[in-house]
């Protein structure tokens, strides 16, 4: 062990259990997090990053998080860096979330453009930003199908990405207890989930699956994706940014909306600084001043 490891170890500990935690290493994690996804963590957190990473720790064999913190902080630690990254977001969704987004969904966006659709003269394109474990973009799936029943044949797309590639997995396959979908309306659930076979568990069906593609991406990082988007749902995302963050994202989502695009965001969220080109429309809606991309 060398030196600097073993000082860590003596210093008081942050939170007491099986491994040595100090405040120096929730310092380091914190500001790895806040690298790599633009998440900010105060102290108070401490506990919570514990029980979250100790588990890492007993995986890897480690004795210590100034161990840890070296692994991670190491250019053989690119692994142990998504897996910390994994374990230390919070992904708690489900299936139609705030209803009122998606019945502004449905009137606002998509009825509007139905028309155009079906006649193949204009394309639809949906993002979920922050999808978690697929209840977001499968509830706005559903609220498509439900005025488009045909759109897995036409133009229509919805993008789903995260940061997470654990829940990215859990939404690529689309399987969720009786329990997780008790939100959906039962003519939804009757028409466009079955029964997986695997006990009472339900699957998203091929329909709304089809018009899926599941990606990973950092928010804070490159965005490999070509708007002009009808609606970016971005819901309970930004909380875990700083405020320089939340401007720079909300201002990069703005040139990928279209004309009469909107932004669906969570309710302890609020779009300023630069996103201040956003005007309400309705209950954490916003549409562009002066409209969108073309």
């Amino acid at each position: 062990m060398n030196q600097a490891v073993a000082r860590k170890q003596d210093a008081p500990a942050l939170v007491e259990g099986e491994f040595a935690f100090t405040a120096e290493d929730f310092a380091r994690i914190a500001q790895l997090l806040y690298e790599q996804a633009g998440i900010t963590l105060s102290e108070s957190k401490s506990t919570l990053v514990y029980s979250r990473l100790a588990k890492r720790l007993r995986a890897l064999g480690l004795s210590t998080f100034a161990e840890y913190c070296a692994l991670v902080a190491s250019p053989r630690g690119d692994d142990e860096r998504a897996a910390m990254l994994n374990a230390l977001t919070t992904n708690v969704t489900r299936f139609f979330r705030e209803p009122h987004h998606f019945d502004h969904l449905r009137e606002k966006v998509l009825a509007p453009r139905i028309a155009a659709v079906k006649a193949g003269r204009a394309r639809m394109r949906l993002w979920s930003a922050g999808c978690s474990t697929g209840q977001e973009p499968y509830s706005i799936a559903f609220t498509v199908l439900s005025l488009l029943p045909e759109a897995p044949n036409l133009d229509v797309k919805i993008l789903a990405t995260d940061i997470d590639t654990k829940v990215l997995a859990t939404a690529r396959e689309g399987v969720y207890s009786e329990e997780l979908i008790s939100a959906i309306p039962p003519e939804a659930r009757n028409r466009w989930l079955e029964r997986d076979g695997r006990g009472g568990d339900w699957r998203v069906g091929a329909a709304a699956r089809s018009m899926i593609s599941f990606k990973e991406l950092n928010l804070i990082g490159n965005w490999p994706v070509k708007g002009p988007f009808d609606a970016i749902f971005c819901r309970n995302v930004v909380i875990y940014f700083d405020e320089p963050t939340q401007e720079r994202i909300w201002a990069r989502f703005a040139p990928l909306l279209g004309d009469e695009g909107r932004l669906y965001i969570g309710h302890s969220e609020r779009v300023g600084g630069a996103g201040a080109r956003f005007v309400s429309d309705g209950l954490t809606v916003y549409r562009q001043q002066g409209g969108g991309a073309s």
